[in-house]
């Protein structure tokens, strides 16, 4: 429901002007599809004939003024401006509505059974030979694996290399029973 308010200065407001305006705010009332106020304000000073459109709904609020030496066609291109805003301002929530994430799947703790879609792939490309932090470092290949596994020289524990979303290297060190 859209609620529309007219205003003339220096100008009287005909009936073909009313109809020429409902006509096109029907067409913006289908895309809207909340309630709505709509001001037009018409103008006239000498030869130049100024529509100004002004549409506050849930969520945003649009202007629009169009100015030419005829007033139907300044209406014309303000309501073409406020349906290229409109069309705008609903890609936006559209966009925002998909940028929402759903909660990540967690794995089954039971081995061998599956999620629809996830399968496990054994890799054996890891070396699992015992070396420092700074040779560990120097052979994973961040392009090709997203962590790398060996055995620390220092402490003899196992060791998890990582590549952070900051770009840097984490690194994890695993504690045996």
């Amino acid at each position: 429901m859209i609620n529309i308010n007219y205003t003339g200065r220096q100008i009287n407001i005909t009936p073909e002007i009313r109809e020429f305006c409902e006509k096109r705010i029907q067409n913006l009332d289908k895309l809207i599809k909340s309630p709505a106020e709509v001001d037009i304000v018409l103008s006239v000073e000498k030869y130049r004939y100024e529509a100004e459109i002004n549409i506050s709904s849930k969520g945003f609020t649009l202007n629009a003024a169009e100015e030419t030496q005829d007033m139907l066609s300044s209406l014309g291109l303000a309501f073409e401006n406020i349906e290229r805003q409109v069309k705008k301002e609903i890609e936006k929530a559209r966009q925002r509505k998909r940028r929402i994430r759903k909660e990540p799947e967690s794995f089954s703790e039971e081995p061998g059974i599956q999620k629809q879609g996830t399968r496990i792939i054994r890799d054996q490309n890891y070396t699992l030979k015992p070396m420092s932090v700074d040779e560990a470092a120097l052979l994973f290949d961040p392009k090709k694996k997203s962590v790398f596994v060996f055995k620390n020289i220092e402490t003899q524990k196992w060791t998890v290399l990582y590549k952070r979303k900051d770009q840097n290297l984490g690194l994890i060190e695993l504690e045996s029973n």
